[in-house]
């Protein structure tokens, strides 16, 4: 069965490849929403003295050896993602629009 030239199996790749565009877009709008909140309450507990420039400070120090080791995971996630895609990144602007 064909459709516009496609196979079954073309389309089917397509709109998965779509989908995860959109789930990737969507988790990347809901984690820059989370890191904006994150830095008012931070902000917040500054300017109320509940946190000091030097504590926070040492918080960020440890937060990049945690991040390092996630860095070195998330490589390997995104060296499968399709960013060539045209699939994947309509739904990732989707996603990022949307979300």
């Amino acid at each position: 069965m064909e459709v516009f030239g496609l196979t079954l199996t073309q389309i089917v790749s397509i709109i998965g490849l779509f989908v995860l565009g959109l789930l990737v877009g969507i988790l990347i709008r809901k984690l820059v929403g989370v890191a904006l909140v994150l830095l008012a309450i931070v902000i917040l507990a500054i300017a109320l003295g509940y946190l000091s420039p030097s504590t926070l400070v040492s918080i960020l120090h440890y937060a990049g050896y945690a991040m390092s080791a996630a860095y070195a995971k998330t490589q390997q996630f995104v060296g499968a993602i399709p960013y060539s895609s045209l699939a994947f990144i309509i739904g990732l602007v989707i996603g990022l629009i949307k979300g």
